[in-house]
């Protein structure tokens, strides 16, 4: 039984810019409600900063590799 070779596939295209936006959207929300709420460890308040640091890092990533 020979198999026949299955097509390459073509990449999805999807929007990098609007999924980094809207998870960056999201830490700061988190980040808001946390100081709303006021936490006892200021560990998570160090987790939304860094995410939304890594977004921000992720996008200026992105819209440099689109220009090239």
């Amino acid at each position: 039984m020979s198999q026949q070779p299955r097509p390459d596939l073509e990449p999805i295209k999807t929007n990098d810019t609007a999924t980094i936006l809207v998870g960056t959207a999201l830490w700061l929300v988190a980040l808001v409600v946390l100081l709303v709420a006021r936490p006892d460890e200021s560990r998570w308040l160090w987790t939304c900063a860094a995410g939304i640091g890594l977004g921000l890092f992720g996008l200026a990533y992105i819209r440099h590799r689109d220009r090239r």
